[in-house]
């Protein structure tokens, strides 16, 4: 008996049958490439099973299916497992940069909807956007992508990731690793799709909620050394102190001069930067880290993990321009006390810090109070931070369910951005 042959088709506008009607609305949706292969096989096992008689190839093929039913997925899953063909192959650099392509436009999440570049709007389409991935994929299968890593060894352009198999739309997600935020590693920036819209902001580690459920993972096709913070030749791992100062002369004093100009420190390169450490390395490093609000012996000139982190990872605030001010409490024109007024945007945790006076902490010691959080407030609030602020807002954060460095009594994003809800 011979084999019904098969052949690729155009729809036909104007056809009324089942097929056509498929194929016009699977393109209408702009249904993936890989999904289009799937199909083909679909057609092929069918027809096998037409042929055969019998049904277990025909239910293989409704299996194979990427519209078939997938009731322990909340996500669509690709069609093809990762490992049955080559991964596409991306630098950190390149991954970092696509992430902050969907953070820059503020992409709605969205389960059901599609982006512009053909990605689901959720978490997981979200990473397989950035890891360049044939399809979106969901939390379910991200991991088939990736190779198990240590925390210690996370770099830019990792991920973080949290799936629960037992009901994967309670508390599934996952997060782009953009590089630690401080020096003990308690906080790191994160790059996720999440609601309302895609976001970078440091999070404490592994995330708000279930953090010791995370797990990192490292794509498999990864290719290169670069991360999102200065370009090709970049290394997201802080070197060590003993490669800055007075003396220094090699390839990380370059790698820093340039990841400074990238974040706004131009101006203090009248040449290079190069691998002999001088002046505009240190003048720029310091107006660095004053741009993040630090102080004393944290803004000296000289970076540590922390400074690195955030360069290397986009992480943190760029350099102001000259005569912009921009650092919290500094009485520049970015100060939130000149300008008398205050955002709902989270403008940075240096204004919560002791020795700040600014009407951001006027405006949070007001909102603690409004939600019942003002214990700790024998007068006030005001706008000089003081150990009962912090306190309140403590205990605002563990009323979230929040423990350890994520209960600190320090705002940060989230939990501006729940008090302001």
């Amino acid at each position: 008996m011979m084999l019904p042959v098969f052949e690729e088709y155009e729809p036909a506008h104007d056809c009324g049958c089942e097929g056509c009607i498929q194929q016009r609305r699977a393109l209408r949706n702009g249904d993936h490439p890989s999904a289009h292969g799937a199909r083909r096989a679909l057609v092929l096992l069918t027809a096998a099973g037409v042929v055969l008689g019998g049904t277990g190839v025909t239910e293989a093929a409704a299996r194979t299916s990427p519209t078939a039913a997938q009731p322990d997925s909340p996500q669509a899953a690709v069609a093809q497992h990762p490992l049955a063909r080559k991964l596409p192959s991306t630098t950190r650099s390149d991954i970092i940069t696509r992430a902050q392509l969907w953070v820059g436009a503020q992409v709605p999440y969205s389960m059901d909807k599609f982006y512009a570049d053909g990605y689901r709007q959720d978490c997981s389409g979200f990473v397989s956007m950035a890891w360049n991935l044939d399809g979106s994929e969901w939390t379910g299968s991200l991991a088939e992508y990736g190779t198990r890593i240590a925390a210690s060894d996370l770099q830019p352009g990792d991920i973080l990731l949290f799936h629960n198999p037992a009901n994967p739309t309670k508390g599934s997600h996952v997060t782009i690793f953009g590089g630690w935020a401080d020096a003990s590693h308690t906080s790191y920036v994160a790059y996720e799709e999440t609601r309302p819209h895609a976001r970078r902001q440091i999070t404490p580690y592994a995330y708000w909620s279930n953090s010791s459920r995370y797990v990192a993972y490292r794509y498999k096709g990864l290719i290169g050394g670069s991360t999102g913070g200065s370009g090709a030749g970049t290394s997201a791992r802080f070197p060590g102190t003993k490669y800055f100062g007075p003396g220094a002369k090699n390839a990380y004093v370059t790698q820093l001069g340039r990841m400074l100009v990238a974040r706004g420190g131009t101006r203090f390169y009248q040449q290079g930067p190069g691998p002999s450490w001088g002046n505009a390395d240190r003048l720029a490093t310091q107006a660095f880290q004053k741009a993040q609000g630090w102080k004393g012996s944290a803004a000296d000139g000289l970076p540590g993990p922390a400074t690195w982190g955030l360069l290397a990872g986009g992480g943190g605030r760029s350099i102001p321009k000259a005569g912009q001010g921009g650092s919290p409490g500094s009485g520049g024109s970015s100060s939130p006390s000149a300008q008398g007024s205050v955002g709902r945007d989270f403008p940075g945790g240096g204004y919560f810090r002791p020795g700040q006076s600014n009407a951001q902490v006027t405006a949070l010691g007001k909102q603690l109070v409004k939600k019942g959080f003002g214990t700790y407030y024998t007068s006030g609030p005001g706008p000089r931070w003081g150990e009962a602020d912090r306190r309140n807002v403590e205990a605002f954060q563990r009323a979230q369910g929040w423990r350890g460095g994520a209960a600190d009594g320090y705002p940060g994003p989230e939990t501006w951005r729940r008090l302001f809800a």
